[in-house]
């Protein structure tokens, strides 16, 4: 059960393999891991302004950018030979303003209680997902377990973003499939920090 992805290897190995040549280009014109966790953050936030102003299409594809400088970073560093304790620590932090930045951009259009709810469950799970395993790693137990890591959570938004206009002309429902997108990150995260949780009890208990 601690295996169970959403995203198959397949869909994996699909975005990497778009993924890899620009990785590969990167290196060679020695572009700084930082520049890239940085540039994932501009994505973030530009995906959320698009998202508060209705540009769901153009919001998604910003996202998937942003997802795609957040793969790269961690290549970068590591093939570069530029891993340090504090690159970990800028690259997690960033990354957790990028998300914050697209969930409020989602609760600025919406405006709506309900919504509101979902995404402060959203973002709560999302913290929590990074925070049990940065505290998992901390008493030296890996955790990089759950349903709902972050390339679910920007693909699941991204998907209802892209997607969400024909998905929306066939259920005649405004914005269904990012309702739906939304849902399942508030629900599938928080039993994510669940599973971690569980997780290192059992890691615990087995020493």
């Amino acid at each position: 059960m601690e295996k169970v992805r959403i995203l198959n290897k397949f869909f994996i190995e699909g975005f990497y393999s778009i993924v890899n040549p620009i990785g590969n280009l990167l290196e060679s014109i020695r572009i700084h891991p930082h520049v890239v966790t940085v540039a994932g953050l501009i994505f973030s936030i530009i995906s959320g302004v698009l998202f508060w102003k209705g540009r769901f299409v153009i919001a998604g594809f910003a996202l998937i950018v942003s997802g795609m400088c957040d793969a790269l970073d961690g290549r970068l560093a590591r093939n570069t030979h530029r891993i340090s304790p504090f690159g970990a620590i800028f690259d997690s932090t960033v990354d957790r303003y990028s998300e914050i930045a697209v969930f409020m951009g989602i609760m600025a259009y919406f405006n709506n209680p309900v919504i509101s709810v979902m995404v402060i469950l959203a973002i709560a799970g999302s913290l929590l997902t990074s925070y049990t395993r940065a505290r998992a790693e901390g008493l030296n137990i890996e955790c990089k377990i759950g349903l709902m890591q972050r390339p679910e959570r920007l693909t699941f938004l991204a998907t209802g973003a892209i997607l969400g206009a024909p998905f929306d002309s066939l259920f005649n429902e405004e914005l269904l499939l990012l309702r739906i997108a939304l849902l399942g990150i508030a629900i599938l995260s928080n039993i994510t920090v669940i599973q971690r949780v569980v997780h290192v009890r059992n890691k615990l208990k087995s020493l």
